[in-house]
């Protein structure tokens, strides 16, 4: 009997009781390698790794995480696939499918992954498109856990760009069972569609300020992500306010954390001093993409061998 193929294009993809088995999975798969243990569930597994845009955690994570398990990975750049251009999406979803086990891709249009996915014989995650990057909230959320326990019921304030992070956040906030505030410059707010499906537990705010008040978690990204990069200077004007300094971060809760997805631009979306302040966790949340990627990666792909 032939299986669903499972894929993980944005967070709506798992229920919240899989991605909380994730995040537990997680964080005992991040015990195991810290005591140096070999855990190989992955053996002869390949990840086909198709990159259109540049990378340094992703990549990272992604190929250690698979070496870690047993299996390996191919790096394909821009220059070895050009997705579409020449080859349609849909016959390289089906050519790659039946030759690795498992695709992460990072690309732009969030369409193109899609429609990838929509023909491929093996799941597809998604490595971060123009609209989500939900493998970034798997670390973010585990690194919550980690620190605080449980996410649910808790106030999340994102500050800056209503960008592909943002949109991560608010399915987040559906998925995890938290309220999101969200603070943007007028003409930077995220997807109106995207912002509905959140209902009551999303806010949208134009001060930091009032983003802040009370929050256990705040979150930020760049100004300006990659692709934008022409309006840098158009940004940082129009941005100016929304910096995560000290002061701000002290009109949150007490209990509150920070978190950046990296890199991160100091001095223009968050001081030097937050970055190095305590209640920063970015390094463990930088840390968790591996482990978090990892439990995502033994999910999708033993879950046939546990049925």
């Amino acid at each position: 009997m032939e299986t669903t193929v499972r894929h993980f294009l944005t967070l709506s993809d798992t229920s919240p009781d899989e991605l909380n088995w994730i995040i537990q999975r997680a964080i005992e798969l991040k015990k195991k390698q810290h005591a140096g243990e070999i855990y190989e569930p992955l053996k002869n597994r390949v990840l086909g790794m198709i990159f259109e845009k540049s990378s340094t955690r992703t990549r990272v994570s992604f190929e250690a995480g698979m070496s870690q398990l047993g299996g390996s990975a191919i790096f394909l750049s821009p220059r070895d696939t050009q997705l579409g251009r020449g080859e349609p999406i849909e016959d390289s979803a089906r050519v790659l499918s039946r030759m690795v086990d498992v695709v992460m891709i990072r690309t732009f249009d969030h369409e193109k992954i899609e429609r990838f996915a929509a023909y491929s014989s093996v799941p597809v995650i998604n490595a971060l498109t123009d609209d989500f990057h939900p493998c970034q909230l798997l670390a973010d959320m585990q690194t919550y856990v980690e620190h605080r326990g449980s996410i649910a019921g808790k106030t999340v304030a994102w500050i800056g760009d209503g960008n592909n992070m943002c949109h991560s956040y608010i399915k987040a906030a559906i998925q995890f069972d938290f309220n999101l505030r969200i603070a943007t410059p007028e003409g930077f707010e995220p997807d109106p569609a995207i912002v509905s499906e959140g209902g009551d537990r999303i806010q949208l705010f134009t001060t930091p300020e009032e983003a802040v008040a009370d929050a256990n978690l705040v979150v930020t990204d760049v100004w300006a992500s990659m692709g934008q990069e022409d309006e840098q200077q158009e940004r940082i004007r129009k941005f100016q306010a929304y910096q995560v300094s000290s002061a701000l971060l002290d009109k949150a809760a007490s209990d509150v954390i920070f978190m950046h997805c990296l890199p991160a631009h100091r001095g223009e979306e968050v001081t030097d001093e937050v970055m190095d302040d305590p209640r920063a966790v970015v390094w463990d949340e930088a840390e968790n993409r591996l482990h978090a990627q990892k439990a995502l990666l033994e999910f999708l792909l033993c879950q046939e061998e546990e049925d």
